[in-house]
């Protein structure tokens, strides 16, 4: 798989390159449309094999806000099935779950046998969002640096494989991409005024993130960054860094061919008015 794999290293080893300074050449767009075809084949692969062992994936997307972790998730998940790769995006927590355990609202979206579960921002918004924004103490923050370890110990301990990336960018390229949800009609329902105070907040952030990593970047469950200045280079080296921390393996498949197809035995055409589509195109 080629010349523009530099896949991410786990926290504490080099990467290919810092957000926010100069890096490779993008690949251009067929050369990524290939290489993503690759690993697709791929991802059906372990698709087969999660679903034939049962075996229960968690993968984490964090980041800064306009990293991109939704074009990685569409990339990651766009040619497998939707009922075995769940995404979870939850919304703002309702007034019951605020009086809820902290984690009780995610444990009922963990994989069971035989899923992908990716999550779209996780039970670390307490370590992020909600930290910095002030929508909760910072003793329910500790309390939860101080938990996170040993419940991320019990769902691995449960069987399940557990994979954490954060999605880092530099201020210019943030800088360029949110002012491209504002200036272009296609992204403006990205942009919400969260966005935009966590873009004022960009050191209250990084600080966040660092407190974070400290607490929760540990042997059994670490993080992985990936250098997510480039979205292609991105979806790339997350995707196969991923396909390497899993055990998965090519399942032998059975020769499918088409069968023939039944004879029309007198049937005609419906004369039913259909309403077409128009085909402007």
């Amino acid at each position: 798989m080629s010349e523009f794999r530099n896949e991410v290293k786990p926290h504490g080893e080099k990467a290919g390159s810092k957000p926010g300074t100069k890096a490779a050449a993008r690949p251009g767009k067929k050369a990524y449309e290939k290489e993503l075809a690759l690993l697709h084949v791929e991802l059906v692969k372990l698709q087969e094999w999660v679903v034939r062992t049962g075996a229960k994936v968690c993968i984490v997307f964090e980041g800064r806000d306009g990293a991109g972790k939704g074009g990685v998730i569409k990339a990651l998940t766009e040619r497998v099935s939707p009922r075995v790769f769940r995404v979870v995006a939850l919304p703002a927590p309702t007034d019951r779950e605020k009086t809820q355990m902290y984690f009780q609202r995610y444990l009922p979206h963990l994989p069971a046998a035989g899923e992908v579960v990716v999550f779209d921002r996780s039970w670390y918004t307490r370590a992020g969002v909600e930290r910095v924004m002030g929508f909760c103490t910072e003793a329910e923050v500790q309390m939860f640096m101080m938990a996170t370890p040993l419940v991320e110990r019990a769902f691995i301990d449960s069987g399940l494989i557990l994979l954490k990336y954060w999605l880092e960018i530099g201020p210019e390229e943030q800088t360029r991409r949110l002012e491209a949800r504002i200036h272009d009609e296609r992204k403006t329902w990205k942009l919400s005024p969260m966005d935009l105070e966590s873009y004022r907040r960009w050191y209250d952030y990084s600080r966040a993130r660092d407190a974070m990593f400290t607490m929760t970047d540990t042997e059994y469950s670490p993080w992985y960054v990936a250098n997510a200045d480039d979205k292609r280079r991105t979806r790339l080296n997350v995707i196969s860094h991923l396909l390497s921390k899993i055990p998965y393996e090519a399942l032998p498949r059975k020769k499918v061919s088409l069968p023939p197809r039944q004879k029309a035995e007198g049937y005609r055409e419906s004369g039913h008015p259909f309403r077409y589509v128009p085909e402007k195109f």
